[in-house]
C-alpha cells in the first residue's frame, strides 16, 4: 500500500541533531508543519557561551522562520523533547534517562550536527565530522524501532573528482586509522602535517566528510541508511517565508559585503557554476528521503545529491549579476533569458534594494588572474579602506574598514577553490524520488529544482540579508535609495574629473593625443554646420 510522506511520520518520533544550525532548525519546523502527525522531535543541543540548553531553546523557536508555524499550530512545542548533549562526548554525553527515551521510542534519525567552517583545525574537524558520526551511529545501533538513518555530508566532500556520482567513494584514508592518528597526535603536529594529509582536498571540511561517509557505509550495513549531499544552501526559496537566512556563510556574506560596497573583486570564473540549493528545498528532500528508505527496503545504500548545477544552473557570471542587485547595480542574466528580457529586469531593480550601510556604490569583478586580482584588491579595497577609516577617525568614530577589509579578503580566499572549479553532480536519485512520491507530496515537499526562478530568488535573498542578517527595516529603504543615488552621482562627477584630468594631460603632452582631439573636434563642428543644409532638404 502507497504510504504518503505525512502518513509515514504519523505518530512516530524522530531524533535530530545539529538542529540549532541553519539547516537544523529549517528542518524542524518543516517537520511540525507539513507532518502534523509527528508524535515528538527530540533534539540534540548542547550549553554555549555560558547559556544553558533551555535558553538556547528559546533562541531557537524565536526564529523568524517559525513564526508560520506558530500561527498555524500554538502547542507545536509539546512535540519537542529537549536532550542536552553534545557529539564531541563518549555517548553523546546524554543522561541515562534521555538515552532510554531515544532507545524505545525514535524510528527516524537525521544526523546534521557538523562543524561546516572550511579552514578549522583538522583535531577538531575530525573530532566532530568523523568521530561525531561514529558515536551518533554507536548510539543508534541500539534503537528499537529504527526505520530511517539520513547522514547529511556534502557534495563537495568529493571535489578532487570533476564528476560526482551518486556513490560513496574509497576515502583518502581509512577513518579508523585517522581516529588513532588523531588521538595521539598533538594539534601543533597535525596542524603541520595538515597539507599533505588532506592532499588534494581544499580543506579540512570536506577531507573530513569524505572520510565520514565511507565510516557511515561501514558501519551502517545493517541499518536502513542513506546519505544526502546538498551543496551550498542559501536562504529559503519560499517555504515558510521567502528569502530567510540567519548566517554570513558562503555567498551570504559575499553578497552582503557586495551590498555595502566593501567587496569589489574575487578570485573565480564567472562561467563556473555556482550549484546554490535554497534551504528549504535541501530540507524537504531530507524528509522525503528518510520517507523512502523507511518504506522502500534496499540491499544498497543509496546516495542522493542534492544539487542544482545539472538541473537549472547558475552561473558565477550569473551570481555576479545578481549579487549586485541588492543594491539595484545591476544587469540581469540568467540562463535562457533573451536580452529584451535584460533590460526589463534592468529597469526593475535599478536602484530598489540598497543597504542601509552601503559606503561605495557596489560593484563586483570576477578574475582567474592573481596578478590582476591582487593589483584590484589593493587600490579597490585595501586603500579604500585605509580611506574610509581616516574619515572614520576624522569625525570621532572607530575606524572599522581596514580589519572588514582583511577578514573579507581571508574569508574569500576560502572561497576561490569553488569560484574556480566547475562539477557535474548527478542526480539520478533526486529524480527517481520525485517520481516515487504523490502529487500531492511533490507540492507540500518541493525540492524539484526546475521550479526555481533564479532572478525571482535572488531578489529574495537580498531582501533576506537585509531584514533577517543585517537587522535593516524594509522602512528606510527610501534614506537608502537617497543614500545610494548620492553616492551614484559623487562617483560619476569623480571618474569625469579623473578622464577630464588625465585626457588633459594627455593632450599636452602626447602628439598623438592631441591630434585625436582636434580631429574629434573638426568633425563635431562639421556636423553640426551641416544641420541646417539636412534640414532644408527634408
Amino acid at each position: 500500500m502507497f504510504t504518503t510522506i505525512p502518513d509515514f511520520y504519523q505518530d512516530k518520533c524522530v531524533f535530530i541533531t545539529g538542529a540549532t544550525g541553519f539547516l537544523g532548525k529549517t528542518l524542524l519546523e518543516k517537520l511540525l508543519r507539513s507532518c502534523p502527525g509527528i508524535r515528538r522531535i527530540y533534539i540534540l543541543i548542547r550549553p554555549k557561551k555560558g547559556k544553558s540548553v533551555s535558553q538556547r531553546l528559546e533562541e531557537l523557536l524565536n526564529s523568524k522562520i517559525f513564526e508560520t508555524l506558530k500561527k498555524e499550530n500554538t502547542d507545536f512545542r509539546s512535540k519537542i523533547g529537549l536532550i542536552t548533549g553534545d557529539i564531541v562526548h563518549d555517548n553523546l554525553g546524554i543522561s541515562k534517562n534521555d538515552e532510554q527515551a531515544l532507545i524505545d521510542e525514535v524510528s527516524v534519525v537525521f544526523h546534521s550536527a557538523a562543524t561546516v567552517r572550511f579552514d578549522e583545525e583538522l583535531k577538531l574537524a575530525v573530532e566532530m565530522n568523523v568521530l561525531g558520526v561514529y558515536r551518533v551511529i554507536q548510539l543508534l545501533k541500539k534503537f528499537k524501532h529504527l526505520q530511517a538513518f539520513l547522514h547529511v555530508s556534502t557534495a563537495y566532500g568529493n571535489c578532487h573528482k570533476r564528476t560526482v556520482e551518486e556513490c560513496i567513494y574509497d576515502p583518502p584514508i581509512h577513518p579508523h586509522k585517522l581516529l588513532d592518528a588523531v588521538q595521539w597526535m598533538d594539534s601543533d603536529v597535525l596542524e603541520i602535517l595538515t597539507p599533505k594529509m588532506i592532499g588534494d582536498r581544499p580543506n579540512t571540511y570536506t577531507y573530513t566528510k569524505s572520510i565520514a561517509e565511507y565510516l557511515v557505509k561501514e558501519e551502517c550495513a545493517n541499518i536502513p541508511t542513506a546519505i544526502f549531499r546538498p551543496s551550498i544552501v542559501c536562504a529559503t526559496w519560499n517555504d515558510p517565508i521567502k528569502g530567510w537566512i540567519d548566517n554570513y556563510n558562503g555567498p551570504t556574506g559575499i553578497m552582503a559585503s557586495l551590498g555595502t560596497g566593501v567587496l569589489r573583486v574575487m578570485r573565480g570564473d564567472r562561467r563556473a557554476v555556482s550549484d546554490i540549493i535554497p534551504v528549504d528545498m535541501a530540507c524537504s528532500m531530507m524528509i522525503a528521503v528518510a520517507w523512502y528508505i523507511g518504506t522502500h527496503r534496499s540491499e544498497e545504500m543509496k546516495v542522493f545529491n542534492c544539487t542544482t548545477g545539472s538541473i537549472n544552473s547558475l552561473t558565477w557570471g550569473d551570481m555576479d549579476r545578481f549579487l549586485v542587485f541588492s543594491s539595484g547595480w545591476c544587469v540581469f542574466r540568467t540562463i535562457g533569458f533573451e536580452s529584451t528580457v535584460l533590460e526589463d529586469y534592468t529597469k526593475r531593480y535599478s536602484i530598489k534594494n540598497p543597504f542601509n550601510t552601503v559606503t561605495r556604490v557596489p560593484s563586483l569583478m570576477f578574475t582567474k588572474c592573481v596578478l590582476w586580482h591582487d593589483i584590484n584588491v589593493l587600490f579597490n579595497q585595501v586603500l579604500p579602506s585605509y580611506l574610509l577609516d581616516i574619515y572614520m577617525w576624522s569625525t570621532g568614530k572607530k575606524p572599522i574598514f581596514r580589519k572588514i577589509e582583511d577578514r573579507l579578503r581571508k574569508a574569500t580566499a576560502t572561497l576561490a577553490y569553488f569560484t574556480n572549479n566547475d562539477w557535474e553532480f548527478r542526480s539520478d536519485n533526486l529524480h527517481m524520488l520525485l517520481a516515487s512520491m504523490s502529487p500531492e507530496d511533490k507540492q507540500t515537499f518541493d525540492f524539484d529544482p526546475r521550479n526555481i526562478s533564479w532572478p525571482s530568488y535572488i531578489e529574495s535573498y537580498c531582501l533576506g540579508i537585509k531584514c533577517y542578517v543585517m537587522k535593516e527595516e524594509l522602512a528606510e529603504l527610501p534614506r537608502a535609495r537617497t543614500t545610494l543615488k548620492r553616492l551614484q552621482r559623487l562617483r560619476f562627477a569623480t571618474n569625469t574629473l579623473f578622464i577630464i584630468v588625465v585626457w588633459r594631460i594627455l593632450i599636452n603632452r602626447v602628439t598623438i593625443a592631441r591630434s585625436m582631439w582636434n580631429f574629434l573636434l573638426h568633425w563635431v563642428v562639421k556636423f553640426f554646420n551641416c544641420l541646417p543644409k539636412i534640414a532644408k532638404i527634408t
